[in-house]
């Protein structure tokens, strides 16, 4: 009988031996579980706060980029007022609306920007007022500035032919051209004396000369005797350039006002900083 209990007692104590094991099994299976849960989540929040990462990367990248020129929200170049900074005006021709035979052009390497601007329409040698385009200027540091621009004969083989355009500052207080102690006015202005060669309604007749065809600063009037050209602007405020065509294939590729504040090799310095321009 003694034995019967022991071998009861034997297998009560086994069973509850398996019991405990099975416990113990149950509740570290139980850990492991709760373990690769707990992994599982993290991957996927990784996963998320990645994704947020690149979002808001293009998103800063987006409110970073700026349309228009010179770090201008404006987008229509119809609206373009480009601001004199430190006595410099320095502008991409191209960045104008233009109408019918002015043509964007890029061929070559000489050009900057987008490429150059070049009239393809009608010869009006002696009427302007065709093909005209403008420029708004907005001047806080007034005084007299010397007016340049970078063009190029791109019809032919001679420096003498197409290789002007028509320039006014009708609001300026004064719009001139020099040499020397020779000063002259356009004509139709009531101020004299006028250059020799053509000139209108205060136009003046803007030319480059010599025998290398490829873009070069130069912008003079008076035929063989070239004047540079000067504008006045004695009080702040936008003023507004005008183009206008007369020779068929003359390329312009840009233009700056500068004062006697920076030297003509800053000025025209493929370093100098274009413009800033603000919404008309």
């Amino acid at each position: 009988m003694m034995k019967n209990r022991f071998k009861t007692g034997c297998r009560l104590m086994g069973g509850l031996s398996v019991l405990v094991l099975l416990t113990v099994l149950a509740a570290c299976s139980k850990d492991a579980d709760m373990d690769n849960d707990s992994e599982d989540k993290t991957d996927v929040i990784d996963v998320v706060d990645e994704a947020d990462d690149t979002y808001k990367t293009d998103e800063s990248d987006e409110t970073d980029e700026t349309e228009g020129v010179g770090n201008s929200p404006c987008t229509d170049v119809a609206n373009y007022i480009f601001k004199e900074k430190n006595g410099l005006v320095n502008v991409e021709f191209e960045n104008a609306q233009f109408p019918d035979g002015w043509v964007l052009k890029d061929d070559g390497d000489s050009f900057s920007g987008k490429g150059y601007m070049v009239w393809e329409g009608d010869q009006y040698l002696g009427s302007p007022g065709n093909g005209k385009t403008s420029f708004k200027i907005e001047i806080k540091n007034t005084g007299t500035y010397r007016f340049l621009w970078k063009s190029a004969v791109k019809s032919g083989n001679s420096g003498s032919d197409h290789n002007d355009t028509w320039l006014r500052f009708n609001d300026a207080d004064d719009f001139y051209a020099q040499k020397d102690d020779s000063i002259v006015y356009p004509k139709d202005t009531g101020k004299t004396p006028n250059p020799e060669g053509a000139s209108k309604d205060g136009w003046f007749k803007i030319y480059r000369s010599g025998n290398n065809l490829d873009f070069k600063w130069q912008s003079s009037t008076f035929d063989n005797n070239g004047h540079n050209i000067y504008v006045v602007f004695a009080k702040a405020g936008v003023y507004t350039m005008e183009i206008s065509a007369r020779s068929s294939g003359h390329g312009i590729d840009r233009f700056i006002l500068f004062n006697d504040s920076i030297t003509q090799a800053d000025a025209i310095s493929d370093d100098a900083n274009l413009s800033e321009t603000r919404c008309n």
